[in-house]
């Protein structure tokens, strides 16, 4: 059974950094691919409307958060990537200190 997960960030107002953002985005690290997809990330989607951005992400029963993070913590590579990621991010207004993607609750289905 998949899960939903919708999380929410926004982008520095800057018109060039945010097109390098999205450069980035085109073709993302292999490593990375890799970091998603082996913590039960099944899909994953970015939206993004002037510099807030929208992540659908959905996963199979075998992920967690908190397993994502603790792998995520200790692989050089995808810290190199969120390291580079956050020159185009800044956290949303009730984000906690060093929070990134924040998730975002559902208020209403269809």
């Amino acid at each position: 059974m998949a899960n939903r997960y919708c999380l929410t960030l926004d982008l520095v107002d800057d018109p060039a950094l945010i097109a390098e953002y999205e450069k980035y985005h085109e073709v993302i690290w292999p490593e990375i691919h890799k970091s998603i997809t082996d913590y039960g990330i099944t899909h994953m989607e970015i939206y993004r409307f002037d510099v807030r951005l929208f992540m659908i992400m959905e996963t199979d029963d075998t992920f967690s958060f908190e397993k994502k993070g603790a792998a995520d913590a200790v692989n050089p590579k995808v810290q190199e990537w969120e390291t580079l990621m956050w020159k185009y991010q800044q956290a949303v207004k009730g984000a906690q200190k060093g929070e990134k993607w924040v998730l975002m609750d559902k208020i209403f289905q269809l």
